[in-house]
């Protein structure tokens, strides 16, 4: 029964859909009327280095602090300006953080930085606040100065004063991976 009432609704209703004729339907797209205009390519060459970077990589380090050595490893976020025909050819910022391998606790830091060119290779220095961080004993504030130098991988050398600490040095190398290039 319910299916000769659906074959019967079928049937009545499909003289109800039609074709409308008033609609002339054309194929093509119209012409245009003016040409398409092309710009020059935006994209700069090969060799061009100068932008701004986000570099993200891991860091590592061995560190003379509290008259013993020890490693750190752990990831560095830079942003630099890249101006490769300049007097100042490197300018930005770096923060980052590293886990001490023996100690226990870490280290957090944000460095300015600025770089030269010298010989094709940009070299620069680096001066930033450092936190000190322990397990079993409160945040320790103190300070750093850095040199590096950038050769696809870049590594580095710093001094520096922590509270409490004292001084302590390191030579490590940060592997910048760029993130963004602007």
């Amino acid at each position: 029964m319910l299916g000769t009432v659906v074959a019967a609704w079928l049937l009545a209703s499909s003289g109800i859909a039609r074709a409308d004729s008033a609609i002339a339907i054309t194929p093509d797209p119209p012409p245009r009327r003016n040409p398409p205009s092309f710009r020059p390519a935006e994209n700069r060459p090969m060799w061009d280095l100068d932008g701004l970077y986000l570099w993200l990589g891991p860091t590592g380090a061995a560190s003379h602090v509290d008259a013993t050595w020890d490693s750190t490893f752990g990831g560095d976020l830079a942003v630099v300006r890249i101006r490769e025909r300049e007097a100042l050819s490197a300018i930005g910022a770096t923060v980052g953080a590293s886990l001490w391998t023996a100690r226990g606790g870490g280290r957090l830091w944000v460095d300015a930085l600025a770089g030269t060119r010298l010989g094709g290779r940009i070299y620069g220095v680096t001066a930033g606040p450092i936190v000190e961080l322990a397990e079993l004993s409160h945040p320790r504030l103190g300070g750093s100065l850095g040199v590096w130098g950038f050769f696809g991988i870049t590594p580095f050398a710093r001094v520096g004063f922590v509270d409490e600490l004292g001084g302590f040095a390191e030579v490590g190398v940060h592997i910048a991976l760029p993130v963004l290039r602007r």
